[in-house]
């Protein structure tokens, strides 16, 4: 096994191998770009090195070979008082995880080799600005020293010498800082600064690859759904500088606006910095088009490099790149993060550009970014009392109550149930877990390729960066704005699309689909196979679906219009008559209400198929818990309250979701189904007479065996028989499959169901012998210690659920070819499961109604794997 490639030896087909970073230093090497020449540690090295607690045998060999083969490359030495090798050692996963490992820079200088610089470029203020860098980053990775500890020496000196900008410390001030540094470390670890560069370069590979299970990394993994990754390699990469004077620099760019997509070349630039300066928001930088006027000729260069990049890979670049006393270098290029607009205008422009087919824009998008877009914007006519404008770092409307820190956000969020904005000076990746939790994020510092605005890109969150006007005071937890204040706790609102920070609440208002989202979905339905269908119980909700591509209603809840306040009353008189006489009585008041809620959701889905399922939950759920409601009730209809509670009590089941509910009520109370089964046809039969064509599907819910299904529908389609004269639309009827049984027996029920729709929330609960009411005193262990990859209930578990529901299909589809076979839920409209769903050959998919379009583009995604 090859432990470690040069550059000039790999490839950007080797990410599995180099991770992300290494295979496109390895590729841009190959293309001719300036590159740093280095090495990549692969990542099969992490996987053994945490496996086998140590490195693989010959791997220190191999390492010294490639050292030396990088001396000799570039003429330089580890150690060497004259010409010192500078390196920097960087991770690498295979998939992009900005900002969540370790970095060290400038690896190599100490008390000698830095003297050999000074000497050999005579800038002695670079040098030791420099040297302090490495300690501080050295101190912090490699040591665990606590970063503050060195920015408070650095603030101090800048205090003392009344400047406020590093750049402006002088050489003899960095000499200085650089022997309080190494007393830091000293003082806090016990040991002088290690001075042997070998030494620095072993401890710091360790510590790259121990970064791989830091909580941030963990944290971002977890986030994004990131599994099955060997761990991340390591880059050991010479140094160039950007801090060597007004002819050097360093910066951030991507190939295009990442926010916007707009084909434009998009970025930020700091003269006399390192990389760090700009991702870490320190520094406030200048955008990437002032660069014509500063360095005319390096910016032409990085705008061919642009079109190359682009041009080779075909997607969107965002790369890092550092000027060296006027000689450009590129130091990384990959996929940019980009908005879910941007996402979609870039597919469709790069389609229309000749660069990519319809198939690979598709597969470009990732489906849960659409939930992005389909977040509420900023009413536009709504008065707005804008206190501050900082950049537009990422687009979408926030509104919350301020906290000044990542766990603040996260206990607010998750134990105070608090929407928040997370306002920071600067965000690191430490505050990842912070920014998740927040509904947006302000900085004061920093720019639009800073940490924080990246990863806010990424997770779809708002975000106003770099707004300088606003002077953050985290200790005592309030930021002011010229005379105004605004303290923890108190609302502020965020417009990421223009860098708006507003003064208390703003009103929202739903988005409309843009021109791109809509042609990518038309895209998608062009070529999907699988249908998508919606879960609604409104007509509104039933509109609001079939304007994002919904095919039909999958998953119509009756239970959802008995909780309405003008029906609660009659629902609670049915359930406590005292016979079916009482409980006809109450029914009739109640179909009127049934017959104009169908009738309304036929409307909405005119010539559309309406699932509509049967009454299925327990009956105490319709009654009242609390004393002050069970006597209020009691009073309202006419009995002792005493009554009334042995009423409830006689309904309290040990466990109500494996009780009295589904068809188990609709064979002891079989008026319920009747009543429901008039409406539904009774406002199938009004609405024809307006022209709208219903296509009414009648579901009956948790059956487990084949007789429950066999005796209702007889009985139900004499019901349905009394208005055969009056039926001219077509209607079905059939049953979900919730339980492991029912999975099992498919075949039999196949024969006289005319569809079978899978609940998996029933299903799942029930395979597992999980409560889904109680999951969460345990889930997080499971996820924590990788007992589970995934919360099962979020999506579909293949090895087990979803064999049950192999079988369904297969035994289902083996007796009755004509049978639909599909899945509602929220499960219906999570990529995965999406792409299982079409896999074992269902017919179609039902989710909630900004769900459908996520599905659509899954389902698209699915085919178009099919046919790789």
């Amino acid at each position: 096994m090859q432990y470690i490639y040069a550059f000039k030896e790999g490839d950007r087909s080797m990410k599995d191998t180099l991770g992300g970073k290494g295979a496109n230093l390895a590729e841009m090497t190959k293309l001719g770009i300036p590159v740093p020449q280095g090495f990549t540690i692969t990542t099969e090295v992490c996987d053994l090195y945490f496996k086998k607690n140590g490195y693989p045998e010959g791997y220190k060999d191999t390492l010294e070979k490639y050292v030396e083969g990088l001396e000799e490359e570039t003429g330089k030495q580890f150690g060497n008082k004259e010409n010192p090798l500078l390196v920097s050692v960087r991770s690498g996963a295979a998939i992009s995880m900005p900002g969540m490992m370790d970095t060290v820079l400038n690896l190599g200088l100490n008390d000698e080799t830095v003297k050999g610089l000074i000497a050999k470029t005579g800038n002695e203020r670079f040098c030791y600005d420099a040297y302090r860098r490495f300690i501080q980053m050295f101190g912090n990775v490699v040591l665990g020293i606590d970063h503050d500890l060195f920015e408070a020496k650095l603030e101090s000196l800048k205090e003392s010498k009344g400047i406020t900008n590093d750049v402006d410390l002088s050489a003899k001030d960095l000499e200085k800082l650089v022997a309080e540094f190494k007393e830091i470390v000293k003082k806090q670890t016990g040991e002088p600064f290690p001075e042997d560069p070998k030494k620095q370069l072993d401890m710091s590979i360790e510590a790259v690859f121990k970064s791989w299970h830091n909580q941030r990394a963990v944290t971002y993994r977890k986030l994004n759904n990131i599994t099955g990754l060997r761990g991340t390699a390591v880059n050991v990469q010479t140094m160039v500088f950007g801090n060597m004077g007004e002819n050097s620099g360093t910066g951030v760019a991507f190939t295009r606006d990442p926010s916007t997509g707009t084909n434009e070349f998009y970025g930020e630039y700091l003269i006399n910095a390192q990389g760090e300066d700009v991702v870490a928001g320190i520094r406030t930088p200048n955008e990437i088009k002032t660069l014509k006027e500063q360095m005319p000729k390096i910016y032409d260069e990085l705008l061919n490099i642009r079109k190359n990049l682009e041009n080779h890979y075909k997607e969107m670049q965002d790369v890092e790149f550092t000027i060296e006393e006027g000689k450009l270098y590129m130091l990384q290029t990959r996929n940019g993060k980009r908005t879910a607009a941007a996402a979609l205008k870039i597919a469709v422009d790069m389609f229309k550009e000749g660069l990519i087919t319809k198939e690979e824009a598709l597969m470009r998008i990732d489906p849960d970014q659409l939930n992005h877009l389909l977040h509420p914007m900023l009413d536009p006519n709504a008065e707005k009392d804008v206190i501050a404008k900082g950049l537009p770092a990422s687009p979408g409307a926030a509104v919350g109550k301020v906290v000044f820190s990542a766990d603040d956000a996260y206990e607010w969020t998750n134990e105070k149930d608090e929407k928040v904005i997370l306002v920071r000076k600067e965000t690191s990746p430490e505050d990842i877990h912070g920014m998740h939790a927040a509904q947006g994020i302000l900085t004061s510092t920093g720019g639009m390729t800073s940490h924080a605005a990246v990863v806010a890109r990424g997770m779809g969150t708002s975000c106003v960066a770099g707004c300088s006007e606003i002077r953050v005071d985290a200790q005592a937890k309030k930021f002011t704005v010229g005379d105004v204040t605004v303290n923890e706790g108190e609302y502020i609102t965020l417009d990421g699309s223009t860098g708006e920070v507003i003064l208390g609440q703003v009103p929202t208002i739903k988005p409309e689909l843009t021109g791109d989202f809509r042609e990518i979905l038309n895209w998608a339905k062009d070529i999907k196979t699988l249908g998508v269908r919606t879960n609604a119980d409104t007509p509104r909700d039933s509109k609001v679906a079939r304007e994002f591509g919904a095919e039909g209603i999958g998953l119509c809840r009756t239970e959802h219009m008995f909780f309405d306040e003008t029906r609660i009353k009659n629902v609670r008189e049915m359930i406590l008559a005292k016979d079916e006489a009482g409980r006809r009585k109450a029914l009739a008041k109640l179909k009127p209400n049934q017959k104009e809620d169908f009738a309304g959701i036929y409307r909405a889905m005119d010539g559309l198929p309406v699932t509509i399922r049967l009454l299925d939950p327990p009956l105490h759920e319709f009654l009242p818990q609390k004393d002050v409601q069970i006597e209020e009730l009691a009073n309202e209809i006419g009995v002792s309250v005493e009554e009334l509670k042995a009423k409830i009590v006689s309904l309290h089941e040990m466990n109500p979701m494996l009780g009295h509910r589904g068809c188990r009520l609709g064979l002891t109370y079989p008026e319920i189904y009747e009543m429901q089964v008039q409406a539904i046809i009774e406002a199938g039969i009004e609405v024809s007479k307006e022209g709208v064509v219903p296509i009414p599907e009648i579901e009956i819910p948790l059956v487990s065996t084949f007789k429950e299904f066999e005796r209702l529908r007889i009985r139900l389609e004499t019901v349905i028989d009394k208005y055969r004269d009056q039926i001219n639309f077509e209607y079905k009827m059939g049953t979900m499959i919730e339980t492991p049984r029912a999975a099992l027996i498919a075949d039999q029920i196949a024969e006289t169901a005319d569809f079978m729709s899978f609940g998996t929330n029933d299903l799942t609960q029930m395979s597992y012998g999980f409560s889904r009411d109680d999951i969460g005193k345990f889930l997080p262990i499971y996820l924590d210690t990788c007992i589970l990859e995934a919360d099962p209930f979020e999506t579909i578990d293949q090895e087990g659920v979803g064999q049950l529901m192999k079988w369904t299909v297969k035994k289902g589809k083996e007796v009755n070819p004509h049978v639909d076979v599909a899945i509602c839920g929220e499960q219906g409209g999570e990529p995965k499961s999406v792409e299982f769903c079409h896999n074992i050959g269902l017919d179609y998919v039902s989710c909630s109604p900004f769900r459908v379009p996520i599905a659509v583009l899954s389902a698209a995604q699915a085919k178009i794997k099919e046919g790789k």
